[in-house]
C-alpha cells in the first residue's frame, strides 16, 4: 500500500532541521553578502558549516549501517528540502559533502570506510568532502566511443598511482584554505598524461577512481595540487566549486575506490543517487517563492479594494505552482524509495530512470515556477529586498548542474528507454 505519511521520527527530524535552518542557515547570507569573491564569500560560511556539522547534518547523509544517522533516502530529501527552502547557497556546500562521500559509501571497502568515512561521523571539526568529475573541456560526451574522453588521468607506479589533469565545478574539493578537501573522490582514465585515448576504445574500460585525502597532498611536492581559481557564480553565491589542477600527484594504491573499467558505473551510481536530491532541493526553492507569494498575495490589495488572492488569475497561478510543489515531491519521493527497495526485480536501470526523472522534470519546473510566482506579486518581486530574484538564480542552476537536463540527464534517460528489454511501468509496479 502506497504511504506518504512520515513516521515520528521522520516528523522530529523535519523539526529539527528546520529549525537549524531557520536560526541557523538563515544567517549565512548576513556573513557573505558584502564580500566581493566567491571565494571569500564560501569561506565567510566556515561558522554555519561548523554548526551543521555539531547538528549532525554531516552525519545524517551517512548510512546507519555505516555509523551515520541517516535512516532511509526518503529521511535525505525532508532533510535538503528543508535547507534549500531557507538558504540554497550555504545548503550546498553542507550537502556537497554527502555527495563527495557517496562512492566512499557505495563501494568503499572495510578500510577505506574506516579511515575515510568515519570521521565525518563525528559531530566536530568541519571536514568537507568532494565528488570531483567535471572538467574544464566539459564531461557531457566523455564516455562516447570515439571522443577525447576524460583528460585527467592515473597511472601506478609501485604502490602509488599518479595523477595528472584539471577539474573544475567540483563543489567543495578546494578545502577551506586552497589545499584540498578532507576527502575528494576524483574520476580519473588510466594512462599517462601524454597518452591520447585509442579512437576504437571503449572508454569506460579505463575508468578508475580514487580518494585523494588533504594528507596525501600534503605529502606531495608543492605545486602537485593547486587551485587555479574559483568562477564567480550567478547564483549560489557563497558555493566552492573551483578550477584545479594535479600534476605527478601521488596517491597511496590504498585509496583506490574503483579498478579501472568499474569507475564509470560508480560514477552513475553516485549520480543517480545526487539525481534525485536534486529533485529535494527544487522542492524547497519552489516552496520559498510559494510562500512568500501566497502571503504577500492575501496581504496586499495593490491598489484595491481586496487582498489580489481573491482575483482568480492570481489565485490560478498560484494554484498551478502549489501542483508543481507537490507533484515534484511526489516523483522525488518516489525516486528515493526506488532507489533504495528491496524488490529483487528491479534492475539499476529502472531505479536510475525515476531519479533522473526526478532531476530533470523538478529543476524544469522550479524557475518556471518562481517566475510564476514574481508575476502575481508583480513589479515588487524584482526588489532586492524580496526573495524572488536571489531563489531565480539560484533555480537556474538545477538543471544546469549534476548533469545538465540537455546534454547528460535526458541522454541518460534516452539509453534506458533503447533497451531492448525496458519495461516503462517496472519500477511504479515492481514488475
Amino acid at each position: 500500500m502506497v504511504n506518504f505519511s512520515l513516521s515520528p521520527e521522520q516528523r522530529a527530524l523535519r523539526s529539527s532541521v528546520r529549525d537549524f535552518a531557520h536560526d541557523v542557515l538563515s544567517t549565512a547570507p548576513g556573513l557573505y553578502n558584502h564580500l566581493p569573491t566567491q571565494t571569500t564569500r564560501f569561506r565567510s560560511t566556515l561558522p554555519t558549516y561548523r554548526s551543521a556539522v555539531s547538528a549532525g547534518l554531516i552525519k545524517g547523509q551517512i548510512p546507519t549501517p555505516y555509523g551515520g544517522a541517516s535512516a532511509s533516502m526518503v529521511d535525505a530529501a525532508i532533510v535538503v528540502e528543508e535547507l534549500y527552502a531557507v538558504e540554497p547557497s550555504t545548503a550546498l556546500t553542507i550537502l556537497g559533502t554527502g555527495l563527495g562521500l557517496t562512492p566512499l559509501i557505495l563501494a568503499g571497502n572495510g578500510e577505506q570506510r574506516e579511515r575515510l568515512l568515519t570521521p565525518f561521523t563525528r559531530q566536530e571539526g568541519e571536514r568537507l568532502a568532494a565528488f570531483v568529475h567535471s572538467e574544464p573541456n566539459g564531461t557531457a560526451n566523455w564516455l562516447r566511443k570515439g571522443s577525447p574522453g576524460l583528460q585527467t588521468t592515473a597511472y601506478q607506479d609501485g604502490d602509488e598511482w599518479v595523477v595528472n589533469g584539471e577539474k573544475l565545478w567540483t563543489t567543495n574539493s578546494g578545502g577551506w584554505d586552497a589545499r584540498g578537501a578532507d576527502v575528494q573522490c576524483v574520476v580519473c582514465r588510466q594512462g599517462r598524461p601524454d597518452e591520447i585515448q585509442e579512437i576504437a576504445t571503449d572508454p569506460s574500460s579505463h575508468i578508475l577512481m580514487l580518494a585523494i585525502t588533504r594528507e596525501d597532498i600534503a605529502n606531495n611536492e608543492p605545486g602537485a595540487y593547486e587551485v587555479l581559481s574559483d568562477p564567480e557564480l550567478g547564483g549560489h553565491k557563497s558555493t566552492s566549486g573551483p578550477h584545479t589542477r594535479f600534476t605527478n600527484l601521488r596517491v597511496p594504491a590504498a585509496n583506490l575506490l574503483a579498478e579501472p573499467g568499474e569507475g564509470a558505473q560508480l560514477v552513475e551510481k553516485t549520480f543517480g543517487m545526487s539525481a534525485a536530491i536534486v529533485g529535494a532541493m527544487c522542492v524547497g526553492i519552489m516552496r520559498h517563492a510559494f510562500e512568500v507569494a501566497l502571503l504577500f498575495c492575501k496581504s496586499n490589495a495593490c491598489g484595491g479594494t481586496e487582498p489580489i488572492i481573491e482575483k482568480q488569475s492570481v489565485a490560478d497561478r498560484l494554484i498551478d505552482v502549489k501542483m508543481k510543489i507537490e507533484a515534484a515531491r511526489a516523483l522525488t519521493w518516489k525516486a528515493m524509495c526506488v532507489l533504495e527497495s528491496k524488490e529483487q526485480a528491479l534492475g539499476w536501470e529502472q531505479r536510475l530512470e525515476i531519479a533522473l526523472e526526478a532531476k530533470v522534470w523538478c529543476s524544469d519546473m522550479a524557475p518556471k515556477a518562481v517566475i510564476e510566482c514574481m508575476s502575481v506579486v508583480g513589479i515588487r518581486a524584482y526588489a532586492e529586498d524580496m526573495p524572488f530574484s536571489r531563489l531565480l538564480r539560484d533555480a537556474a542552476c538545477l538543471p544546469l548542474f549534476d548533469g545538465g537536463n540537455v546534454g547528460v540527464r535526458r541522454r541518460q534517460i534516452e539509453g534506458v528507454l533503447q533497451r531492448d528489454d525496458y519495461e516503462p511501468w517496472a519500477a511504479t509496479f515492481n514488475s
